[in-house]
């Protein structure tokens, strides 16, 4: 890839599009280094718990990923616990996993090293 995950943008999904094949998942998993795969009710979803000192923190860190799916048009399932926010990313129209899920995953990350 010319450009890195995290400076791609989602791109809509038409009728049709697919979901990526396992060998695809386990081509593109590395680059995201601590997601893991998980199936959730049959349906493959990549998933990263991060680890805060509170519950605000965690809190804060679920609302610039919040807004982070509304610039993107493309939205994960999110738990915020004390001192944890679990994220997962998956695609409803294609029943699985699509690169923009990768894409998330990797802007996520990105989410964590900035300092605001």
């Amino acid at each position: 890839m010319s450009t890195t995950l995290a400076q791609q943008h989602c791109q809509p999904c038409v009728i049709g599009t697919r979901p990526l094949s396992s060998d695809e998942v386990e081509r593109v998993l590395p680059s995201i280094g601590r997601w893991k795969k998980v199936q959730v009710d049959g349906v493959e979803r990549i998933q990263r718990d991060y680890h805060f000192r509170d519950f605000r923190e965690a809190f804060t860190f679920a609302y610039k990923i919040a807004a982070l799916a509304e610039r993107e048009n493309h939205y994960p399932g999110l738990t915020v616990e004390w001192g944890m926010t679990r994220v997962c990313w998956w695609t409803d129209k294609v029943n699985g996993l699509h690169m923009n899920d990768f894409i998330m995953a990797a802007k996520t990350d990105a989410l964590i090293t900035r300092t605001d």
